[in-house]
C-alpha cells in the first residue's frame, strides 16, 4: 500500500479522535513538538523505523522522553495503536500531517516569516490581517531571523510567497544587467 495514503489515513483518524476527546489543541502542540524532534534528531527517527531492534514499548518510551512532558492520553493511545499495527516507523510523517490537518480544521494556517531582525508587532499584525482577508483563516506565524536577506522580509504561507527582501531585489537587478549586457555584445 502507498505510504502517503497510510500516513494521511492515520493523521485523519487522529484528527477525528482528538475532536471526540476535546483535547485537540494539547495533542496538536505535543504532536508538533514530537514531529520537530523526530526531524531534528535523525537517530530517534531511525529508531522508530528500526524493526526487531527496539521493542514497541521502548519506542513509545523514547517518544515520551522526547516530548519532555507527560503525553496527552489520546496521543499516548494513538502511539500504542501505531505500534500494534506496525506503523510506528511512519510516526514522524503522520504527526506532521496531523498537525497540518488539525490546524486547517480549526481555521489556522501555518506561515513562515524570514526577516533580518525581530519583526515589529505591527508587521506581524498586518501579515495576519492579509492572511485573514485572503483566506478567512488566522495565521500562526513562525519567525526565522535570516541576516542574508540584507533587508525586507520573505513571507511564506502554503503556496503563497511574498518576497520583499533586498537580496531578491538585488538579484533581479543583477539579472537585468546581465541580460542587457548580452544584448549589447
Amino acid at each position: 500500500m502507498n505510504t502517503s495514503i497510510v500516513v494521511t489515513r492515520y493523521a485523519r483518524a487522529l484528527v477525528l479522535y482528538v475532536r471526540e476527546t476535546g483535547q485537540g489543541d494539547a495533542v496538536c502542540a505535543q504532536a508538533d513538538r514530537l514531529a520537530r524532534t523526530l526531524t531534528d534528531v535523525e537517530d530517534l527517527d531511525r529508531m522508530m523505523k528500526a524493526q526487531d531492534v527496539v521493542s514497541g514499548e521502548e519506542k513509545i518510551g523514547l517518544l515520551r522522553t522526547a516530548a519532555g512532558e507527560p503525553l496527552a492520553a489520546p496521543l499516548e493511545r494513538f502511539l500504542e495503536l501505531l505500534v500494534e499495527r506496525g506503523r510506528i516507523g511512519l510516526v514522524r510523517r503522520i504527526l506532521w500531517d496531523f498537525v497540518d490537518l488539525y490546524q486547517r480544521s480549526t481555521g489556522l494556517r501555518k506561515a513562515r516569516l524570514s526577516i533580518v531582525k525581530e519583526p515589529s508587532e505591527a508587521l506581524l499584525q498586518r501579515l495576519r490581517d492579509l492572511v485573514k482577508a485572503q483566506t478567512g483563516d488566522d495565521a500562526l506565524i513562525e519567525v526565522d531571523i535570516d541576516p542574508s536577506l540584507i533587508g525586507g522580509f520573505v513571507f511564506d504561507i502554503e503556496n503563497y510567497l511574498l518576497d520583499a527582501s533586498v537580496s531578491r531585489q538585488l538579484d533581479l537587478i543583477r539579472a537585468q544587467f546581465i541580460e542587457k549586457n548580452r544584448r549589447i555584445v
